[in-house]
């Protein structure tokens, strides 16, 4: 099967697609299922797919993410992506190759129930696709959910799990920054919005350390400021674009009403008017503890102990938790770093797996459906 399987990877990852855009990658999954007898349902959106296996029985549910990165491929490989400016940085192309192949293998040997498999649209977007995804009743009926999210800190071979917290809550914030604009030679008689932005740009992350409980790891950075053409020239306006990233899901719900009151207690001194736009994504994602043990014993029946791996709560955000949010389930990590390749990360045009790390995430699904219906039958 691993050719089938690496063939279907390389194939997605030259075609990638962008949040609620995923037609292509949408009729490929299709195509597939339909070739294996089942019965796919394209999501009410266009795009990202749900299907049964078996018809009787409790229900578990396997989920995959479909979307890629607005990133440019700098890869030199056959199956770089053909599109400019997107790529699969993050490994959901082999979320899915290992999805479909999973489900080959599954619709040919007895289970004891039946298992939904999700093909996800957007999770790279903010709140995710996940929340469509919920509200389309992919939900209904079922009893635990499984996720799998490749892991370049881990070697192929390995599976991660851990109970608890294991990514973090990850918002979006926007500040606009404006006044009068002038020269540069007088800025005592404008408002300095450059000066202004930096104050804000160094202030609030270190504000918001002192305001939140350190134990949460609440983390603000700045990803994008935009501010001036001229060099003698104090611009009417700039912008700052940055993500807030916290690991406890109280102080989560507290970020926003801090930030924007923060916001405005810096900028006063200035004279700058500040408009602040939050962006609320996505919480942490909670492993179930009964659904971590499945994982565990799917990792050791599949692959051997030796394959199971402790993993780290991230700070990375993942839209897989508001499946948690209505039932009990959990996301492992796949090792995809080749043995004694240089450490790398995701979200970068670089990125790429060991495609060794395919036939592991097969097996390891394969063995995780069977172990989650065993479970809920007892």
């Amino acid at each position: 099967m691993i050719d089938d399987v690496v063939a279907l990877r390389r194939d997605l990852h030259a075609h990638p697609e962008l949040a609620f855009e995923e037609k292509r990658t949408t009729d490929l999954i299709v195509d597939q299922l339909l070739h294996l007898g089942l019965l796919p349902q394209v999501l009410p959106g266009g795009t990202g797919v749900i299907c049964d296996i078996g018809t009787t029985g409790r229900m578990i549910a396997l989920r995959a993410d479909i979307d890629a990165l607005p990133i440019n491929d700098l890869k030199d490989v056959a199956y770089r992506s053909r599109v400019d400016g997107v790529c699969h940085g993050c490994g959901h192309d082999a979320h899915t190759a290992i999805l479909l192949a999973a489900a080959a293998e599954l619709v040919r040997v007895e289970v004891p129930g039946r298992i939904r498999l999700i093909f996800q649209p957007a999770e790279e977007s903010l709140p995710g696709g996940a929340v469509s995804v919920v509200a389309a009743g992919a939900l209904d009926g079922v009893e635990q959910i499984f996720a799998l999210h490749c892991d370049p800190r881990l070697e192929t071979g390995l599976i991660g799990a851990r109970i608890g917290p294991i990514t973090a809550a990850c918002d979006q914030v926007e500040v606009v920054v404006s006044g009068p604009g002038g020269h540069t030679a007088r800025p005592h008689l404008t408002v300095d919005v450059v000066y202004a932005m930096g104050r804000l740009i160094t202030e609030l992350p270190g504000l918001l350390s002192r305001h939140v409980d350190p134990r949460a790891a609440l983390s603000l950075v700045w990803g994008a400021v935009d501010a001036g053409r001229a060099v003698n020239a104090i611009p009417m306006s700039g912008r700052l674009r940055g993500t807030l990233r916290v690991f406890d899901r109280n102080a989560w719900d507290a970020a926003e009403p801090l930030v924007r009151t923060l916001v405005d207690q810096v900028m006063a001194p200035s004279g700058a008017r500040a408009e602040t736009t939050y962006q609320r994504g996505v919480p942490p994602v909670i492993n179930d503890p009964t659904a971590v043990a499945v994982q565990r014993a799917a990792v050791v029946s599949a692959l051997g102990p030796a394959a199971l791996a402790e993993t780290e709560q991230s700070m990375g955000g993942e839209d897989f938790a508001w499946y948690l949010d209505s039932v009990p389930g959990a996301l492992a990590r796949l090792g995809v770093r080749r043995p004694g390749a240089a450490p790398f990360d995701l979200h970068q045009g670089t990125f790429d797996i060991d495609e060794d790390a395919l036939t592991v995430g097969v097996r390891y699904t394969v063995a995780l459906a069977r172990a989650a219906l065993a479970r809920t039958v007892e």
